[in-house]
């Protein structure tokens, strides 16, 4: 079977992301009027599978979510970007992930994630036939850092490229690392998992020595508005 053919994988979080704009930030104890409230759908996970599905590419997606209103939120928003929900786990055992937000006029925000059936989702619930079928797979960090070695591991083992986008920052074990296809981190995460700032050229290059050396085939470390700097295997 042709790689295009194929799945993309993605493995993840979903969240309900709401958001209040305000003038300024409260101070501890005090009660402000906000502006707008906006409700989205939100999650590291959903955003890589709504960003593959917008470009056209056949996905699954794994998530898991609560049975309530803001588990039938992220659903309905999930169809309508077209994208299959019956690899979606539902519990009535945990809520689902939100997000509360608040943006100031600058344009800084403070958030509170709340992750619910996020942090509940176990190897055991990630059927092995996804991967057999599966052409690539995304992850990200708002799942356990167990499931997440699993994940790894068992896509090692089907010959599956595996893109891992470090986020939230956390540290990971040597096994999480080797064999990765591409790793994303920016420049926090570089720092937290290489002990490098890439702030300079010669530091950039160090920390993605750093991966490769772990077995990472490939590294992307985003950098804000300078771009981005990238190593490759080959």
């Amino acid at each position: 079977m042709k790689l295009q053919s194929k799945k993309i994988l993605i493995i993840g979080s979903s969240n309900t992301d709401m958001v209040i704009r305000t003038h300024e930030f409260p101070i501890p104890g005090q009660t402000i009027l906000g502006g707008e409230f906006i409700m989205n759908a939100g999650g590291k996970g959903a955003n890589q599978a709504v960003a593959a599905a917008r470009l056209g590419a056949k996905i699954s997606f794994v998530t898991k979510i609560g049975k309530d209103v803001f588990g039938s939120y992220t659903l309905s928003s999930l169809r309508y970007e077209g994208i299959d929900t019956a690899t979606i786990i539902k519990t009535a055992k945990h809520p689902s992930g939100v997000a509360l937000i608040t943006v100031n006029n600058a344009g800084e925000n403070t958030i509170v994630v709340a992750p619910g059936a996020n942090m509940q989702l176990t190897a055991g619930e990630i059927k092995e036939d996804l991967f057999e079928s599966a052409g690539m797979i995304l992850i990200q960090l708002e799942i356990p850092l167990s499931t997440i070695g699993h994940i790894i591991q068992t896509a090692n083992k089907h010959k599956v490229n595996v893109v891992l986008n470090p986020a939230p920052a956390a540290t990971l074990t040597d096994s999480m690392l080797h064999g990765l296809y591409l790793v994303t981190p920016n420049e926090i995460e570089t720092e937290m998992l290489t002990g490098i700032y890439p702030d300079t050229l010669p530091a950039m290059r160090k920390a993605g020595k750093f991966f490769m050396d772990k077995g990472v085939q490939n590294v992307v470390i985003t950098l804000g508005a300078k771009g981005v700097f990238l190593m490759t295997a080959s």
